[in-house]
This record gives C-alpha cells, structure tokens and sequence, in this order.
C-alpha cells in the first residue's frame, strides 16, 4: 500500500456538536457590523484573520478583535460553512 493510500484510508473527524453556534454567529455579526462601520470590507478583514490568524485584521472599534478572539477559528469557519450549506439548500430547493 503506498502512502497515499494510507492517507485517504484514515479520515480525520471533527466534532462540533458540543460548540455554541449561536455565539459565534452572534460574534460574527458583531464583529462585521464594526468592520463596516469604520469602513473596511468586513469579508476580506474576516477572512484575512480566519487564515492568517492574525487578529490586526479585525479593527479595535467597539471592542470586535477581543470578541472574534474569544471563538477559536475553526469554530468560526464551522458557522460560515453551516450558514453557507444551509442556505444553499434553501435556495437550490432540496
């Protein structure tokens, strides 16, 4: 068996179900509504954070880099695919 086959063989799983995703919808909009309000493009500001992990990309006004720090990441990227997922569903009729 090469290697590869060895990696697609062992699927990591993740378990979100414990997580409060109402919180960290809730950050999330808080955090954008401060993005917008001093101006800057909250997708590209949240989404630099997201895969940099640096929180400079999320501004100080209204207290919103303390707030998004307060979810781990991959918390964050859960709710966005969730919301995503969902509202393809909705949308695309299944």
């Amino acid at each position: 068996m090469d290697d590869r086959n060895k990696i697609t063989k062992n699927t990591t799983f993740m378990d979100t179900s414990k997580r409060d995703e109402n919180a960290a919808a809730r950050i999330i909009e808080q955090v954008y509504v401060c993005l917008r309000e001093r101006g800057y493009n909250p997708i590209n500001q949240i989404v630099g954070y997201i895969m940099s992990g640096d929180p400079t990309y999320i501004t100080n006004f209204g207290g919103a880099r303390a707030l998004i720090t307060e979810v781990a990441r991959d918390e964050l990227m859960d709710e966005f695919v969730r919301f995503y997922l969902e509202h393809l569903k909705i949308e695309n009729g299944r």
